[in-house]
């Protein structure tokens, strides 16, 4: 099992599978609040992403569109979270016609609790973000599954596998 530690709500947290996941409030694509907690009773994707409308994070979302269908017969709530704005995801979610919810991390205080944002290296130049990780949080709120490092040509299918078991 792997921990990861981040902060939230002021506080230190341990994020691992079979931990109970770090409670957050975002805003929306649409501008509305979203609270984990809220959420309790469905099974929760919540993928972590760099960048809107890049071709990685467009190839992972769009991969995840094309599977919803089947992500709704698991019940499933998809949250997407980069540090982009409210106006870039929706721009994003209309472009691709998306059909989940993207949160605004802007200050990447929830990617910072759930271990996801650290140092990465890119043609030679080292600067922080978001490493593309995924968490699928059970009915109560607890860690199911954790893909770091996700590729995002291979990602649906991944999310698909857990939710089906």
């Amino acid at each position: 099992m792997r921990t990861t530690r981040g902060t939230t709500n002021g506080g230190p947290v341990a994020v691992e599978e079979a931990g109970t996941a770090p409670d957050f409030t975002l805003t929306s694509d649409a501008g509305e609040q979203v609270t984990l907690s809220e959420l309790r009773g469905k099974p929760v994707v919540l993928y972590f992403y760099p960048k809107d409308d890049t071709p990685g994070c467009t190839t992972q979302a769009c991969g995840i569109r094309d599977v919803y269908g089947e992500l709704e017969r698991a019940g499933a709530v998809v949250l997407g979270v980069s540090p982009d704005g409210e106006d870039s995801h929706a721009k994003f979610k209309a472009k691709y016609e998306l059909p989940f919810t993207l949160l605004a991390d802007t200050d990447h205080a929830v990617a910072d609790a759930y271990g996801v944002w650290g140092e990465k290296t890119f043609a030679g130049k080292t600067y922080m973000g978001v490493h593309r990780s995924t968490f699928v949080i059970d009915a109560d709120g607890n860690v199911a599954s954790v893909f770091r490092d996700v590729k995002p040509d291979e990602h649906a299918d991944q999310v698909l596998g857990v939710l089906s078991r």
